[in-house]
């Protein structure tokens, strides 16, 4: 009788340790298999919004293809939809927040924007800062301070370090000096743009700026007139890179190697939506899940639709509405 006892003692003893060896093993390789994918303890995550080209206006009736007399409406369902969004770490508005340069409208901008509960950064558009505006950058950047707790930098141009692994380079491509819808990265911004790749590591990177890099679509009019310069400091880098921009209107996603160009529709205009991003960091990649997100203002959307001519064009492809894309991370000196 102690012979059977002692036996189904030592048996459940041994049942114990081959479990508990199979379970370490098993972890150890799934551990194993994580390093070598880049799926590793050391990945992080990074989510935030962005929204662009809300036009906030005070005026009653609305202007060509832009609903200005409702932007206000659109701006907060926006912010109502980003608020009850867990765990992001930011919004950030891409400029044109307002539509006519006036400080009454940055005021009024700041009364939506407040609402939020999460920080918020921004970048000016064409419509913040313009020839003849009264708006400069001076006293933009003044009321972002005073009015946007978030913001503290004394340029429209910045950087800072929202998560370890991530670094973000906001610019202004804006030009006041005449009256164009162009772009143009000064030199100055050009070489900060260096400084801050040079001292990015492995790190992914995210731009913002208005006025794209690369065109959605070929406008002229439109268009960042030194983009070679900025892809020549580009190309210098390895890391996964996210470039975020609006004023096109429009709704496209372009890998371009390490690059990706994530164009986020207007929220004035149709398709009156935003985007929810959300960037897994890895050892050896970035994996880059681009959501988009339309207004839940259904007959809004209808009334922008028929304002527009080629409403496809703005509203895009499936690809360029929600899309995961995968960037392998080099090695950078």
């Amino acid at each position: 009788m102690r012979r059977k006892k002692h036996s189904s003692l030592l048996s459940k003893f041994f049942n114990f340790i081959f479990t508990t060896l199979l379970v370490v093993v098993t972890a150890c390789g799934i551990q194993i298999y994580c390093n070598a994918a880049g799926l590793g303890s050391s990945a992080n995550t990074l989510k935030f919004a962005q929204v662009s080209d809300n036009h906030l206006s005070t005026d009653t009736v609305n202007k060509a293809y832009r609903l200005t007399a409702q932007s206000g409406q659109l701006l907060d369902d926006a912010i109502e939809v980003i608020n009850q969004t867990p765990n992001l770490d930011f919004v950030f508005f891409t400029g044109d927040i307002i539509d006519v340069p006036f400080e009454k409208n940055m005021k009024l901008f700041f009364e939506h924007a407040n609402k939020l509960k999460y920080p918020y950064y921004a970048v000016p558009g064409n419509h913040d800062l313009c020839l003849g505006g009264y708006l400069n950058r001076r006293l933009y950047v003044q009321l972002m301070n005073e009015y946007n707790k978030t913001y503290k930098f004394n340029k429209t141009y910045y950087s800072f370090t929202p998560k370890v692994g991530f670094k973000v380079i906001a610019l202004d491509p804006i030009i006041d000096t005449r009256l164009t819808a162009q772009g143009e990265l000064p030199k100055e911004q050009l070489e900060f743009l260096d400084k801050e790749l040079a001292s990015a590591g492995n790190n992914t990177v995210l731009v913002f700026m208005h006025v794209p890099l690369k065109q959605p679509f070929s406008s002229d009019s439109h268009r960042l007139v030194n983009a070679n310069e900025m892809y020549s400091i580009l190309k210098k880098y390895n890391n996964p890179i996210g470039l975020f921009t609006g004023h096109y209107h429009t709704t496209k996603v372009t890998k371009e190697g390490n690059l990706v160009h994530v164009s986020t529709p207007a929220l004035i205009s149709y398709p009156n939506a935003f985007r929810f991003v959300t960037i897994h960091n890895y050892k050896n990649k970035s994996v880059f899940e681009i959501q988009y997100m339309p207004t839940r203002l259904h007959e809004l959307q209808t009334k922008a639709k028929l304002m527009v001519f080629h409403a496809s064009t703005y509203y895009g492809d499936e690809k360029d509405r929600t899309v995961t894309i995968t960037i392998p991370k080099g090695d950078n000196k």
